[in-house]
């Protein structure tokens, strides 16, 4: 691929790999093939990504109406380069059309099909003479939501039954914007020293301790380096700030270790257990946390939560369980692509599984906090009624208090606590 860009020789393969159901886009991203480009390379690189995964239904429906033959019969690389021309042709507007067409001919041209390289061409200069209207679609439904917005429609109709069709449109619209990246301000510091390396900060939703970049790469400066900021998603940080106070702390589901660093920030006399299932998590967590001087005590254990026999021995448990990830598709795009309904029964049975073990752990009088990045019932509601339907030594209650208690140590800023959910 000597005659193709670094940045699209890069995002082709990362896209390829993809294909094959293998890798998440967060972590590929972030590999030798991406990390060697320039800045600039390493930013085209990153949207050439995102956005073919945000896009690739409607890519393919454009696709597809074109092609002479179905989808599926075509290699996967030659699938990828159309997608990805595709993707500049109708959805970037500073993409040269002939780079765009040409450097994804060269790319089909790596499957070694000539007549795939020419098919490649043909397709995308008939995409490039028909770009998309600028025009608003009046939505009407969940079909037309599903299609405008590049989403699976039996996902839209849920989101449409349960929210209603206008928040149910502002979920999709989120979800094709490039993510916010937010950083947790980790010393007295860390914001004048954001500023000197040039990053555009503003003040997040809820966290006052939390900046949203604006402008700039937060990733490859000093301040990141040398552990002043962190990275972290504000949703993220709310739930282990919610989570509270406790001596004797389990974070049941703990890697990367983010929510686990605000334990241990908030509990600097707490002895507190990290208990992952993958090995290489948790080895990330153990390279991470040392570093930081938050004083508790952490323990580091690879185990399946879901199969410890715990003793009522911590006073706060935190479980962040794994889910379908359906509120995180701005960041991780190719979810979509890989779910189905029956998926989330999966998920149910194994949550149910893991929120069972945990409540064991908690001792009388202790708190659990239970939470996911999904917005589906079956992984939230439905997960804890299950539960504490079979349990009379546990109750429900409000997160209202722990708003307030925020709110009064200045961890929540007003605006935030004013946003404050209804739902115990």
């Amino acid at each position: 691929m000597s005659r193709v860009a670094p940045a699209r020789a890069a995002a082709f393969e990362i896209l390829l790999t993809m294909e094959g159901g293998s890798g998440h886009s967060d972590e590929l991203l972030h590999q030798p093939i991406v990390e060697r480009l320039s800045p600039q390379d390493r930013n085209l690189a990153t949207n050439l990504v995102m956005g073919v995964l945000r896009w690739q239904l409607a890519l393919d429906a454009r696709i597809a109406a074109l092609l002479n033959r179905p989808r599926t019969q075509l290699d996967s690389s030659v699938r990828v380069a159309l997608r990805l021309g595709a993707f500049q042709l109708l959805y970037l507007d500073r993409i040269p059309v002939y780079a765009a067409i040409g450097e994804s001919v060269e790319l089909a041209k790596s499957a070694g099909n000539k007549f795939a390289a020419g098919m490649v061409n043909a397709i995308l200069r008939k995409i490039a003479t028909q770009p998309l209207s600028k025009e608003t679609l009046e939505v009407t439904n969940s079909t037309g939501l599903a299609s405008s917005y590049a989403h699976p429609q039996w996902l839209v109709e849920r989101w449409v039954d349960r929210f209603g069709l206008q928040s149910a449109r502002k979920i999709c619209d989120y979800d094709q914007q490039p993510a916010p990246v937010f950083v947790r301000l980790t010393a007295p510091d860390a914001e004048q020293a954001l500023l000197q390396e040039d990053i555009e900060l503003t003040p997040a939703s809820f966290l006052g301790d939390v900046r949203k970049v604006v402008r700039g790469d937060v990733s490859a400066g000093a301040a990141l380096r040398n552990g002043l900021v962190r990275i972290q998603d504000e949703g993220s940080q709310l739930v282990a700030e919610l989570a509270g106070h406790g001596l004797r702390i389990l974070d049941a589901c703990a890697a990367p270790g983010g929510k686990t660093a605000i334990l241990a920030e908030r509990n600097p006399d707490a002895f507190i257990t990290a208990c992952d299932i993958s090995q290489k998590r948790l080895a990330g967590m153990q390279r991470l946390l040392p570093k930081a001087p938050y004083g508790a005590s952490i323990d580091f254990k690879l185990a399946d939560i879901a199969k410890l026999e715990l003793k009522p021995e911590f006073d706060l448990v935190l479980c962040d369980a794994p889910c379908s990830g359906t509120g995180t598709l701005a960041r991780n795009p190719e979810i979509r692509h890989r779910l189905s309904p029956e998926e989330l029964n999966r998920q149910h049975d194994r949550q149910v599984s893991i929120l069972n073990s945990v409540m064991s752990g908690v001792e009388p009088g202790g708190r659990l906090l239970y939470s996911t990045c999904s917005l589906e019932p079956e992984e939230n509601e439905s997960v804890v009624r299950q539960c504490i339907d079979h349990r009379d030594d546990f109750e429900l209650i409000s997160i209202d208090h722990e708003i307030e208690r925020l709110e009064g140590a200045g961890i929540l800023h007003f605006e935030g606590a004013a946003k404050k959910p209804s739902h115990k």
